[in-house]
């Protein structure tokens, strides 16, 4: 059970990392609609990968509480540990690209509400 729940999380880890791939591809290259389509993928693989964490530690509390030594999964939840701080490192890297691009466009919006005495748009009819 425990491996299984391992090699589920590895694998939707692997899904994850591999969209944010993709994100910071399309960022690049102004696809924002295919940026977009992932989003829900992105959250349900969370989501998932989430509940499957919790899973995977009742699954070694059990084994505990049953006298089983859980050493024997060390390798196998240190090279998840592994991916999932590759993980966290490509979505670093995805922020980093991201963020710019969010307070640029706040600081223009910034700039033309206070051009505009604190409305982004001044419009006289």
């Amino acid at each position: 059970m425990i491996e299984n729940v391992i090699s589920t999380m590895s694998s939707k880890i692997d899904s994850l990392k591999s969209s944010i791939i993709k994100d910071i591809e399309d960022i690049k290259t102004a696809k924002h609609d295919d940026l977009l389509k992932r989003n829900d993928d992105k959250q349900r693989l969370i989501d998932e990968i989430t509940s499957l964490k919790a899973e995977l530690n009742k699954e070694l509390i059990k084994k505990l509480e049953s006298g089983v030594d859980v050493n024997i999964y060390r390798n196998k939840v240190d090279a998840l540990e592994k991916n999932i701080n590759e993980l966290y490192d490509l979505n670093q890297k995805l922020a980093s690209i991201v963020l710019p691009i969010q307070n640029m466009y706040k600081e223009l919006v910034g700039e033309i509400s206070n051009i505009n005495g604190g409305r982004a748009f001044d419009i006289k009819a």
